[in-house]
């Protein structure tokens, strides 16, 4: 459960950006997303590899 303390001066738009900021930073949502279908770790293995080879590539062809 997510608690957000809140002033008396502060208005309603900031606690909401206050809170969806903390719900944000819980990474809930990706849970929820990553839990609706089931991958083997094999294949969670074989995307962690692609995207890091991905992310490298993309650095050696920025760095020149």
């Amino acid at each position: 459960m997510l608690i957000i303390d809140t002033r008396d001066s502060d208005s309603l738009d900031k606690a909401l950006k206050k809170y969806k900021k903390k719900y944000e930073k819980t990474r809930i949502l990706r849970q929820l997303r990553e839990r609706q279908a089931f991958t083997k770790p094999s294949v969670r293995k074989r995307n962690t590899i692609l995207k890091a080879k991905m992310t490298q590539d993309y650095r050696k062809e920025n760095d020149l």
